[in-house]
């Protein structure tokens, strides 16, 4: 597809800025002096409505109108789209003041409307140029072309083709006014007079060391000719007068490349412009070509590392600029979806030389521009599984539209964002491009969750809905991203810590956590539950918390010793619908063995702690006790304390079957021979240890003296003076679970 200049582009799309602004300080950004030109560029949201240029000379004021600025030497390029309009005035153009062709004021009104009210401000500027004239310079500029050639140069050797008609002509019509004749194929050509030109549009000018000549395009003495397969626009106007016996003839050819350009759909824009532009009345060879931006010249090197590039194909000149090449615009608009055009505007320079070795130097202003072209923003979803993160990245933002606030899965966040959970990252890139890198974790409050039970595993799905803004007109639009992820489902796991106290379990809540229940051994638990058997329990959004204490229901014992023993505590997750058990969550803690403890085993076995302090006094030795069988002694021993342990049918136990549970009692002697000082019926005489099951939990009672429990037995340590059938209320020092205080009423039950 062709190009089209900006100026079309910007009708069709043109938008004012609404910016404030103080005034014209902050409205004119530029008044430069260049080569061949003065620049004007004015940022239009700053200066009012309707802005135009005048032009001031010691005669008057002259409205710079489209038509008057292509016969005047005036190029203005309003890109009301970018918010940006420039003037750029020939040195050679109709009201510059020029002193001797070095030094050249320009004087000119800026005409805006402010509160329905004209005010002009006036923009004056002296310009030197920085390079030395050569002896034929022509200018294509966007809307008229110029040459201006060196009055003293001299005349050239040889004759040159085409001419013959020309000199025919000027010898039978030649005056010593200045006439002008305009070639074209196959037309004879016309004298006509200086007056009569200027009357077509046309200028011709003799300053002190120049002459000049300025057309629009377009104009009906112009014509278009194809060079190497490019449109060429021509004027050939030959300037001559009769001085005596002397014809002089003067050539003002002026001929531009009228390529529209063209585009690629991914990276570069491309002009053409033949090396020869007029091979029927040029001669013109050893071309140079120099290329820059915005009226501006670069380096080679800085063209080649911007990704500017010229190449000749056999006698053609083409340029490639890339999209995103520095200099250059970029403009987003929203019809429906977001699209953008790029803008460029390309300086050359070429310069060439004739047989006579005579310097021609071409100048071209282009403003080139693609067509719409849909923007292609993308994100990617960048999601870390092991973090349990998604990280979505929005690229190919461009640079003049900004993201102003997002939706995840329906819930409005502003820019910048203040969630502390989710983070925003802004990434700026070389290609006049940006993006954003959104952090959310899975287990955000914004994320949907969905149980997939037959895999096995969790979807987290997160919409983003991005709104965008496209400055400086705050073109609001919105852009859609919806990513997922599936993580396998795992049971929950809690976090037990050890105290003084017994063991605190944490578990913090999961969507997906409502797919097990919790239960203590076959219990479920609940509040009820926990108030039942004495644990301390707190339950939230958040966390569920449960702190069980010591000898409470459900611990279990080993490893007991006079100084330490080890109390477990385990947690069962069954599967919601089974009531299966999938998992457990077992803490083991260390204990101190501060007072006395008796544990009744599921597997028949009883353990016990007595302390003999109140009879230690009396002469008894801990070390030298037993049980009711004299060879059942302790296993370990203190000065006040003692640790019995051994299956429940050794050691003389008396087994007591009561209707609905069995009881094994033992007794803790001593003996006589330790305790002479014993004689008041209130001395203890001895311990009584037993250990009372439930005979629903019972599997084996009596068989090949095994023993196998459901749960664990209720145990007691009494301390008696006398037997303990006489005892009514004995004293319970210490149990495990279950937290039942012995009752000898109803544990010997038959």
């Amino acid at each position: 597809m062709a190009f089209v200049f900006l100026l079309g582009v910007a009708l069709f799309i043109s938008v004012w800025a609404s910016a404030k602004c103080d005034g014209v300080p902050q409205g004119v950004e530029l008044m430069e002096c260049r080569d061949r030109f003065f620049v004007i560029a004015v940022d239009l949201s700053c200066i009012g409505s309707e802005p135009h240029f005048e032009a001031v000379d010691d005669t008057g004021v002259y409205p710079i109108t489209k038509q008057y600025a292509a016969e005047c030497g005036y190029s203005v390029n309003a890109l009301t789209v970018l918010g940006h309009m420039e003037l750029r005035a020939s040195y050679f153009s109709c009201h510059a003041e020029n002193k001797d062709d070095k030094m050249f004021t320009f004087n000119f009104n800026l005409v805006a409307t402010h509160d329905g009210e004209e005010v002009r401000y006036a923009l004056n500027k002296t310009c030197s140029p920085s390079l030395p004239w050569s002896p034929r310079e022509v200018t294509c500029e966007i809307n008229y072309m110029e040459v201006s050639v060196r009055s003293d140069v001299a005349c050239p050797t040889g004759a040159k083709r085409d001419w013959d008609a020309v000199v025919q002509t000027a010898h039978f019509s030649a005056t010593s006014d200045w006439q002008v004749m305009f070639q074209k194929p196959e037309q004879e050509p016309v004298p006509m007079s200086l007056s009569e030109t200027h009357r077509r549009g046309y200028v011709f000018q003799l300053t002190d060391g120049r002459l000049v000549f300025r057309t629009p395009y377009g104009q009906p003495d112009s014509f278009i000719t194809v060079v190497d397969g490019i449109p060429v626009e021509v004027v050939h106007a030959t300037l001559f007068s009769r001085q005596s016996w002397v014809v002089l003839l003067v050539n003002m050819e002026a001929a531009c490349s009228m390529h529209e350009g063209s585009f690629d759909e991914s990276t570069h824009m491309r002009w053409q412009a033949p090396e020869v532009l007029n091979p029927l009345v040029s001669d013109l060879h050893n071309t140079q070509v120099n290329i820059g931006v915005n009226g501006k010249l670069v380096e080679q090197s800085v063209a080649e590392e911007r990704g500017y590039i010229v190449e000749k194909h056999n006698n053609t000149i083409q340029i490639s600029i890339p999209y995103t090449a520095e200099e250059g615009y970029r403009k987003s608009f929203v019809i429906e979806d977001l699209y953008q055009f790029y803008i460029f505007n390309l300086y050359l320079e070429k310069i060439s030389v004739d047989e006579d070795l005579v310097e021609t130097r071409f100048r071209y202003y282009r403003t080139l521009s693609t067509p719409l072209m849909l923007c292609p923003i993308f994100t990617v979803n960048r999601m870390d599984l092991e973090q349990r993160l998604f990280i979505v990245y929005l690229g190919d933002v461009p640079e003049d539209v900004e993201l102003v606030a997002i939706h995840f899965n329906g819930h409005e966040f502003t820019v910048p964002l203040n969630n502390t959970s989710i983070h925003m990252i802004t990434n700026i890139h070389s290609n006049n491009t940006h993006g954003y890198t959104l952090e959310v974790p899975f287990d955000d409050p914004v994320i949907i969750h969905e149980i997939l039970r037959e895999e096995s595993v969790m979807k987290h799905k997160l919409d983003i809905y991005y709104t965008l803004t496209i400055l400086p007109e705050n073109e609001h639009f919105n852009y859609l991203a919806s990513v997922t992820a599936l993580t396998y489902v795992s049971s929950p796991v809690f976090d037990a810590v050890c105290s003084e106290s017994g063991i605190s379990f944490k578990l913090d809540h999961q969507p997906f956590h409502y797919l097990w229940k919790i239960s203590i051994g076959s219990d479920l638990l609940t509040s009820e539950l926990a108030a039942q058997h004495g644990y301390i329990m707190s339950n939230s959004s958040q966390s569920l918390l449960l702190h069980v204490p010591l000898f409470t229901h459900g611990y279990q014992y080993k490893n007991v010793t006079l100084k330490e023993y080890f109390g477990t505590f385990e947690i069962l997750l069954r599967d919601h619908e089974t009531s299966e058990i999938q998992s457990s969550t077992v803490k083991t803690c260390p204990f101190n063995t501060t007072t006395e403890l008796i544990v009744c085993s599921t597997d028949g076995r009883m353990t016990v702690v007595a302390d003999l302090s109140p009879v230690v006094s009396s002469g008894v030795i801990p070390a030298r006790t037993s049980l009711i069988r004299e060879h059942c002694g302790p296993i370990e021993a203190d000065n006040t304390r003692v640790l019995f342990s051994f299956p429940l049918h050794t050691c003389g136990s008396i087994i007591k079957l009561g209707k609905n549970s069995v009881t094994y009692k033992n007794k803790i002697s001593f003996s006589k021979k330790q305790t002479p000082a014993i004689s008041s019926n209130n001395d203890i005489d001895s311990v009584t240890v037993q250990c009372t099951y439930p005979l629903a939990g019972l599997h084996r009672l009596f068989s090949a003296y095994r023993f196998e429990s459901d749960t664990a037995g209720v145990g007691c340590i009494v301390h008696s003076a006398h037997s303990t059938d006489d005892l009514q209320s004995p004293t319970v020092l210490q149990t495990p679970v279950p937290s039942t205080r012995c009752n000898f009423q109803d544990l010997f039950k038959y």
